[in-house]
């Protein structure tokens, strides 16, 4: 038994209006079976065609895991390929070196990434400055000796490495804002290439002195100042932040 809507006029089973105020009669079940026959089916029609839906799905995500173990099988696809044909047909130098070199490098930047999402940035850090290593010492067998490696290549990778754990230290430890951050980098850029001039200028001249890494010093130590002025002025501060909107 049902009623209208409108006035609540008990109607009879096959009524398409109210008798009283002429409101039209909708059965749930007939619209339900009329939207799913103007829905688009899947599959072929009568000609034959694939008939395909017009709106788009969404497509399910690829895990990390798979993702990870793809790349890694790639990767390792590529060292083996190289090292075969560096051992049975380009036997004169050992170039597969290089290519491994750089492939153990992209797996261990990977890994932070795709594989371990849960590494400790410090231990990532720390991968990546001993792959790096390892593929100077690599490049030292097609180079024909290691003292470029020992007097430059080691002792830059190492100041880079731990550059990079200091500042990720002073970034996760200490109060940290937009002010304290442009604070850690420029000391850290100034310090870095002061530090990449005295190893160069020691390994190729024997001495120490300062040229161009003394410029980038004072540039950054006067930033370094205007930061802390900054840092020190509620004020001033918080002037800065409406202006740059951070």
């Amino acid at each position: 038994m049902s009623y209208c809507v409108n006035c609540g006029v008990e109607l009879e089973q096959n009524a398409r209006e109210c008798p009283l105020c002429n409101t039209p009669v909708l059965n749930p079940r007939e619209q339900m079976l009329q939207g799913r026959q103007e829905k688009p089916i899947t599959g072929k029609n009568a000609e034959g065609i694939s008939a395909f839906p017009k709106e788009k799905g969404q497509v399910e995500t690829v895990k990390r895991k798979d993702l990870g173990l793809l790349l890694t099988m790639v990767i390792l696809a590529s060292v083996a390929t190289c090292g075969i044909l560096n051992l049975l047909v380009f036997d004169g130098v050992p170039w597969s070196l290089a290519v491994i070199g750089a492939c153990v490098i992209l797996w261990v930047f990977m890994i932070p990434v795709v594989i371990c999402t849960r590494l400790p940035i410090y231990v990532s850090l720390l991968f990546d400055g001993g792959a790096v290593a390892l593929y100077l010492y690599m490049l030292t067998f097609l180079a024909g000796g290691d003292e470029w490696f020992l007097g430059l290549g080691l002792p830059v990778t190492v100041l880079v490495t731990v550059t990079a754990e200091l500042v990720t230290l002073c970034i996760l430890r200490l109060p940290r804002s937009f002010l304290t951050v442009a604070l850690y980098l420029f000391t850290a850029l100034g310090l870095l290439c002061m530090g990449l001039e005295m190893l160069i200028r020691h390994y190729l001249e024997a001495r120490i002195f300062l040229t161009w890494s003394a410029v980038v010093l004072t540039i950054c130590t006067i930033l370094d100042i205007a930061v802390i002025t900054m840092l020190s002025r509620r004020r001033l501060r918080n002037e800065v932040r409406r202006r740059l909107h951070f």
